[in-house]
């Protein structure tokens, strides 16, 4: 089972991210499986870098998580560290200067995204080289952890320079307000929240599927879903995330569930109540090295 652990958003790119994360698999451990979950989001990922290189060389590759409209199976080796940063819904395609939508349910390495872009961009076209020592660092890591974090680092830096590079220049339309989000996570129609922002529901089509990569009726599905699984994950009874979450009734609840997630209700929770307790015995074991080890956000990745 893999070690999974969050960090908080924060610096100068912490309003555009949700959370940024690390995923390692123990060398002793067989090949792992992990089921991500839609939930509205675009995540940017440095596979297989060398954790341990703090110095010449991370290695490893810079790849595009796009928005998930079923389950995302990934499969990594033992021994693999993943680390990535997952962003606000609608945030991320702005900073690559392309459509949500043509990233959808796929992972494209981030150079093939920015095609020549890259090259304009050292941190990205050379992310092979040596992390860049500055002496602003203060304002880089997320939280105490990324400073002592290589590869976290180096993404940090991706997304300062795409942010820098896109200053002034437009190419998306802009994320949907995050009230607007959670209107349509609770069920509002396209066409009432349309009126309320002052957009047709056209327009409102057309920015949903740029940021978001699918239109307002299965953005809606999925952020449902999302709010739905975040209470399942927290033991709230089925039939009353049914009622709180907007859905007919516990069995139309499951249906969804087994479509976004590919497995029932009982399945999905019962894989995070493992991977709790994994997590749980993980840190036992290392109390007397002062580590711990945090529990898999459930409402996205699942064990």
């Amino acid at each position: 089972m893999a070690d999974y652990r969050e960090t908080a958003p924060a610096g100068p790119v912490g309003d555009l991210l949700e959370c940024a994360w690390r995923a390692a698999v123990p060398g002793t451990a067989g090949r792992h499986q992990q089921r991500v979950l839609p939930d509205g989001c675009m995540d940017l990922l440095l596979l297989g870098a060398d954790a341990r290189s703090a110095g010449d060389s991370l290695g490893g590759r810079l790849v595009v998580a796009g928005p998930d409209t079923a389950a995302h199976l990934a499969s990594s080796a033992p021994g693999s560290v993943t680390t990535g940063l997952r962003f606000r819904p609608g945030a991320l395609p702005a900073l690559l200067g392309a459509p949500a939508d043509a990233l959808r349910d796929r992972r494209t390495d981030l150079a093939d995204v920015l095609g020549r872009a890259a090259a304009m961009l050292p941190v990205v076209d050379g992310y092979t080289s040596a992390p860049r020592r500055s002496g602003n660092d203060r304002g880089i890591p997320l939280g105490d952890r990324a400073a002592g974090d290589p590869a976290l680092r180096r993404l940090l830096e991706v997304v300062r320079a795409l942010r820098a590079a896109g200053e002034g220049r437009r190419t998306q339309p802009e994320p949907l307000p995050r009230p607007a989000l959670r209107a349509l996570a609770r069920g509002m129609p396209a066409a009432e929240l349309a009126d309320r922002l002052g957009v047709t529901s056209r327009t409102l089509h057309r920015r949903c599927v740029a940021t978001l990569g699918y239109g307002p009726s299965v953005a809606r599905r999925v952020l449902r879903f999302r709010a739905a699984t975040g209470l399942l994950f927290d033991g709230v009874a089925p039939a009353e995330v049914a009622a709180r979450t907007g859905y007919a009734d516990q069995p139309h609840l499951s249906r969804e569930v087994r479509e976004l997630a590919g497995v029932s209700p009982t399945a999905l929770t019962a894989r995070t109540e493992a991977s709790r307790t994994q997590a749980n015995r993980n840190q036992a074991n290392q109390a007397q090295a002062n580590r711990s080890s945090e529990e898999p956000s459930g409402s996205r990745t699942v064990a």
